[in-house]
């Protein structure tokens, strides 16, 4: 009996994304009734196969730019394409999915008295004139630029939240989540670690944009997932926006190295032209983080890489193998 108070019934949208899988499958752990939605635009159902027989998982295919009645205890909103080759591939349905996706889960929480937690995005700085960037830093975003549907769409959605949480005391959570990686990235998502990887894998020229010299930083899933669960599991006060991620910043350069050494890859480095607005830097202040969830990054980005370049190497191999369509 105890442990059926304890059981959550869970509704993760975009569940059977990269993110979204990793999420599901630590839900189900903890042993709780987990209801995975997805459109599949990104998302596969590979990710979330190993869920399938599990009697505290269930998987429906869901558009959230639709209402949705269902009954739950906590929201987590993960639904939005979130690499440049996948947002930008329909831009006016990602700013669909980021504000009509909002409204429709916000209005399900407030009808269930439900927590909801907004996977929110480092996109929301644009290319900070601050560095790194805290939470009370309000950005400096191009709006009407390539990038636009997805950094506005998501900073759009975060003002929804706050209205809801100041208009109806709805308890609301928001992540700003920086550059994660590992295992179940999609080879083609045109984000930066698993480009470079699938590239040097291959053995193809490493693409690398302007000089290099721009930054990131670089979180593991299994630690972005536990700061997730942190933050909904959090007190009520504490609503966020809180930042997500790995403080530890390196430039494009340093990375394609490091993957050149851990692969074993002979590929050498290619130079193209910046995209536009892509941000020169982008590295967390986690403060926040720390003191209120008591939450930060503790897998090396080596071990991270390595885990990641396993998985994509035995993807690349069964893709290879699979018999032409």
């Amino acid at each position: 009996m105890e442990n059926y108070r304890l059981r959550k019934r869970v509704l993760v949208t975009g569940g059977a994304g990269f993110l979204g899988s990793h999420l599901c499958e630590r839900l189900v752990g903890e042993g709780h009734d987990v209801l995975c939605v997805d459109n599949f635009f990104t998302g596969t159902r590979d990710n979330v196969e190993h869920l399938l027989g599990n009697p505290r998982f269930e998987l429906m295919r869901h558009d959230v730019t639709f209402p949705l009645f269902v009954e739950v205890d906590e929201i987590y909103n993960l639904a939005c394409p979130a690499s440049p080759i996948h947002y930008q591939y329909d831009p006016v349905q990602t700013t669909k999915t980021s504000v009509h996706g909002a409204i429709n889960m916000l209005g399900l929480a407030k009808r269930l008295k439900a927590r909801i937690l907004q996977a929110s995005t480092s996109e929301v700085y644009g290319d900070p004139a601050v560095h790194p960037q805290t939470e009370d830093y309000w950005g400096h975003v191009n709006p009407i630029g390539d990038r636009s549907c997805y950094d506005e769409g998501k900073r759009c959605a975060e003002t929804l939240f706050f209205d809801y949480w100041r208009q109806t005391r709805l308890r609301i959570k928001v992540a700003r989540i920086f550059n994660t990686y590992g295992p179940r990235m999609h080879p083609n998502d045109g984000r930066v670690v698993s480009n470079f990887i699938v590239q040097a894998l291959r053995g193809q020229p490493i693409t690398i944009f302007g000089q290099g010299t721009q930054t990131r930083s670089f979180c593991y899933v299994s630690d972005l997932i536990d700061g997730l669960v942190r933050l909904m599991n959090s007190p009520d006060a504490v609503t966020g926006p809180l930042n997500l991620g790995n403080p530890v910043e390196m430039s494009m350069l340093q990375l394609a190295q490091r993957v050149i050494e851990l692969t074993g890859s002979a590929s050498q480095l290619v130079f193209k032209p910046l995209p536009n607005d892509d941000p020169r830097q982008r590295c967390p202040d986690i403060t926040r983080a720390r003191e209120q969830l008591g939450w930060a990054p503790t897998v090396a980005l080596d071990e991270g890489l390595k885990q990641t370049i396993a998985h994509l190497d035995q993807l690349l191999k069964r893709l290879d193998a699979a018999p032409a369509a």
